[in-house]
């Protein structure tokens, strides 16, 4: 029988070291929120490949969905040959984008690209250079998108320079002594010292960060931005590549701030684990670009399109929006009790939909973040049959991804887990 250490040494050897894997378990099978190594352990996944799978791992219907279209065919390239499954597919996520204005969709294989060209459709709608990002924020690793990544470690040290014409302003966060007021200050403050506002493209932020540490983005701060972008002719990026697809408990977190961006990311759990992203925008921005300016070899490929529109079936047959929230319901009810237990080490439970997070500290302290408990606990973590991720800025927050079809059953087994684990890491 291979092993998951045979494995992980062939991996090491072939595979670039800075492609690192959080776990050394290596999959053989998968079926919704359950997954099995290649030596027969089974694991309950609380991360669904960072929140791709939110409609389970190996979804009937989305399986069905992607053969039916790879036996026609597999790609022809949209730029060439369109095909409906594409069409079908933008006229569905251009009448569900938040917002009442006529939209049009771009479609591009992963979040980072999507990213990129928000910024270039940006660019070209407004002819202004800079862009505006917030700290904590995460939007990818090519090279612009690394630019307006709030983070350093690990993903922009060694890597630069960067793009110029990009500035970060530090994002509302009350935990950490950050109000709306106080960001909305620096935003005045960048106009003043660093780029006018008649020089800036776009604003771009995260409803929910991810990577940040799963910060919510009041419904007054994205308001308060959408303000300010009309005031100065600005265009608002919503990236909301990890909160799509019913994984904040709507099918778009911006709906509920009922912030219209001009722009908005989608990808992770729109293919059901297929790649695929789009970019969803206002028509006359979308258009502002020029034909031939906007594209890639991959982007909307016909198997990940007919993956999409499966998965939006799933969603709406399965309720699957209502579920996030019951899913998050359940998780925070178990997390609040281990906080009240464990005040010193628990600052925050943060939860929005199933988007749920666990900031750990020291001695109650929002300003000793306890990053050594958060390793124990992943190191752990496959002793206790879960599979958990870990953000935030210091690296000290769990977070908590379920696929939204988990089996309540699973879920009790699930919490139960955690809790053993948890209570053994701090021993």
């Amino acid at each position: 029988m291979t092993t998951n250490n045979q494995l992980q040494q062939r991996k090491q050897a072939v595979i670039a070291r800075g492609q690192g894997n959080v776990y050394p378990v290596y999959v053989a099978k998968a079926r919704n929120s359950e997954v099995w190594d290649v030596e027969g352990n089974r694991y309950i996944d609380l991360g669904t490949g960072i929140a791709v799978c939110n409609t389970g791992h190996s979804h009937p219907a989305v399986v069905s969905a992607a053969t039916k279209q790879l036996q026609d065919f597999s790609h022809t390239c949209v730029m060439v040959n369109p095909y409906e499954v594409a069409i079908e597919l933008a006229e569905r996520l251009t009448a569900l984008a938040p917002g009442s204005s006529p939209k049009k969709a771009l479609f591009v294989s992963t979040g980072a690209e999507a990213v990129e060209n928000c910024v270039k459709i940006a660019r070209a709608a407004t002819g202004r250079r800079g862009v505006i990002a917030f700290t904590g924020g995460f939007h990818g690793r090519t090279n612009l998108a690394m630019g307006l990544t709030g983070k350093n470690a690990p993903y922009k040290s060694n890597f630069g320079p960067f793009p110029a014409d990009i500035y970060h302003v530090p994002f509302p966060n009350e935990a950490h002594g950050v109000s709306v007021a106080d960001t909305l200050g620096y935003l005045k403050h960048l106009f003043k010292a660093s780029i006018e506002p008649c020089d800036v493209a776009a604003i771009i932020v995260e409803p929910v960060q991810g990577e940040g540490g799963f910060y919510i983005a009041s419904p007054e701060f994205l308001q308060a931005l959408r303000i300010l972008c009309d005031e100065y002719g600005i265009k608002l990026i919503l990236d909301e590549i990890q909160t799509g697809f019913a994984r904040t408990g709507r099918m778009f977190c911006a709906e509920y701030s009922g912030v219209e961006a001009d722009l908005m990311t989608m990808a992770k759990g729109i293919a059901g684990g297929l790649p695929l992203a789009v970019v969803v925008g206002k028509a006359e921005v979308m258009d502002a670009a020029h034909p031939g300016g906007l594209g890639g070899t991959y982007g909307g490929s016909p198997v990940a399109c007919a993956a999409a529109l499966a998965v939006l079936q799933v969603i709406e047959d399965e309720q699957l929006v209502h579920r996030a929230r019951w899913v998050g319901e359940k998780f925070s009810a178990t997390l609040q009790i281990l906080q009240r237990e464990f005040p010193e080490l628990i600052l925050e439970v943060r939860q929005l939909g199933a988007m749920i997070a666990l900031e750990l500290v020291s001695e109650g302290d929002a300003n000793k973040p306890n990053t050594a408990l958060v390793q124990r606990i992943i190191s752990l973590a496959p002793e206790y049959g879960v599979i958990l991720l870990v953000c935030g800025y210091y690296g000290n927050v769990i977070r908590f991804l379920p696929a939204l079809t988990i089996e309540e059953s699973v879920l009790d087994e699930a919490l139960e887990r955690f809790e053993n684990l948890f209570r053994r890491a701090i021993v």
